[in-house]
């Protein structure tokens, strides 16, 4: 009887750490006051709602891809890496606008990263969480050498524009991280799950606009993001106290001022730093928080060396979220 061949297994590094990062948004601002000339609301309600003063929305030539691109080259920038170096892109996304091709091989061709395994992931505003975790996890199996993670979304074409309850909310763009090997950990086991009973929350009306029920989503994540943050912790061996910076997904100003609030309660700093891009960026669901972590390092509010706790949540519902080391 012949002997089975063994098959050969890879291991990669020991650790994965961020290397950079990198965002883009469109040109064109959009205030509450723009918005109350097209649907009954205004500024006060808005802000009073949901937290957001302002928020940037693309022109109907620019495309998802466009924003991706642009995201993705500044985090390579960032990270002093080559394209050349990169072979592995992940795109979460939950707008792009055809299935098939997908985002993500475009936007390695544009970018002129050569023949790279590329994809795209969708678990909506938690998509940049996951995203993360797989490109961790790729580069410690030895799958991969370096990932470039982008979460981009070109939500206003799948919003109804005289929608208020969600028109007010969404808005459009990219944020990238480049992921590399690490001799000493840089980025935490990703915590994960879904709550597929609650599908129905959110979800594409007509298959064309998105739409949610805002106040169940409100008591969800109010309810259940912040032990999942405290999860994430746990799993990679820290306290909330060792945490310099908080970056929930950028939903909504209360809920995100509802997790620091829980967090602290169980011990995280009275200066524990906590993203707030909503208000000028709005929710741009997959590219919420690498957009806000590239904007508080800009604004100098996030620093090289800060230990991060990311967490993602949306439709699906779905959930991520890990702690990490700031480039």
């Amino acid at each position: 009887m012949t002997a089975r061949p063994t098959l050969r297994q890879q291991t990669g590094a020991p650790a994965a750490r961020i290397l950079g990062f990198g965002s883009h948004q469109p040109d064109r601002v959009v205030t509450n006051d723009d918005l109350s000339q097209v649907m009954d609301t205004n500024d006060q309600w808005i802000r009073d709602r949901v937290g957001i003063i302002e928020r940037r929305f693309g022109d109907k030539d620019e495309l998802l891809v466009d924003f991706a691109v642009a995201a993705g080259a500044a985090a390579l920038a960032d990270a002093g890496v080559e394209p050349s170096e990169v072979d592995t892109l992940i795109l979460p996304n939950c707008t792009m606008p055809t299935q098939i091709p997908n985002a993500a091989a475009q936007v390695a061709a544009r970018i002129g990263i050569p023949n790279p395994g590329a994809f795209d992931l969708n678990a909506a505003c938690a998509g940049f969480c996951y995203g993360l975790g797989v490109a961790s996890d790729l580069i410690r199996a030895g799958s991969a050498k370096k990932a470039l993670v982008i979460g981009a979304e070109k939500l206003t074409d799948a919003v109804d524009p005289t929608d208020r309850a969600n028109a007010i909310i969404f808005a459009d763009g990219a944020g990238a991280a480049v992921v590399g090997g690490s001799d000493e950990p840089g980025i935490g086991p990703v915590v994960w799950g879904s709550a597929g009973e609650l599908v129905d929350l959110i979800y594409m009306r007509d298959g064309k606009y998105i739409y949610q029920e805002g106040q169940s989503v409100f008591r969800w994540a109010t309810t259940q993001i912040a032990p999942i943050a405290l999860r994430a912790l746990e799993a990679a061996g820290l306290q909330p106290s060792d945490v310099d910076v908080l970056v929930p997904h950028q939903a909504n100003l209360r809920i995100v001022e509802s997790i620091a609030k829980k967090l602290r309660a169980k011990g995280a700093r009275e200066d524990l730093v906590v993203a707030d891009d909503i208000k000028y960026s709005g929710n741009t669901s997959s590219a919420s928080i690498p957009m806000a972590i590239d904007h508080m390092r800009k604004a100098g509010t996030a620093k090289s060396g800060d230990v991060v706790l990311a967490v993602g949540f949306g439709a699906g519902l779905s959930y991520a979220g890990q702690a990490f080391i700031l480039p």
